[in-house]
């Protein structure tokens, strides 16, 4: 009888810890975060770069994935996934940069390699 006495506050507590804990929002800023970030990839270019186009598929893919974990109310995993999803189409960002400067600059090497010859 002590026993009950002593845990039947501390059922009390976990229950409501648990319900408490068990409405997150809709991790709605952080999907809108990840779908611009993988607009921006694309439009950079990311389809053209092998290694960030498979970044911003797996962007798109998590994007999916959120989006189905949210309408079954999984809202916590849902920005758990969003988070990564931000993460790939961020990577695939600067890996276009990356492509791009790396470009640049071979491009303005050839160029001085090409104008000293010519001198």
């Amino acid at each position: 009888m002590l026993v009950r006495n002593l845990l039947a506050p501390l059922g009390v507590s976990v229950f409501l810890l648990a319900a408490c804990g068990a409405h997150v929002p809709p991790p709605t800023d952080r999907l809108a975060g990840a779908e611009a970030a993988t607009r921006s990839a694309r439009e950079l270019g990311a389809d053209r770069e092998p290694s960030a186009a498979l970044h911003v598929k797996l962007a798109e893919e998590q994007i999916g994935t959120a989006k189905n974990l949210m309408k079954n109310d999984d809202n916590k995993r849902a920005d758990l996934v969003l988070q990564r999803a931000s993460a790939d189409a961020e990577l695939a960002v600067v890996l276009v940069k990356e492509k791009m400067a790396h470009d640049a600059a071979s491009k303005a090497k050839e160029a001085t390699v090409n104008q000293k010859a010519g001198k």
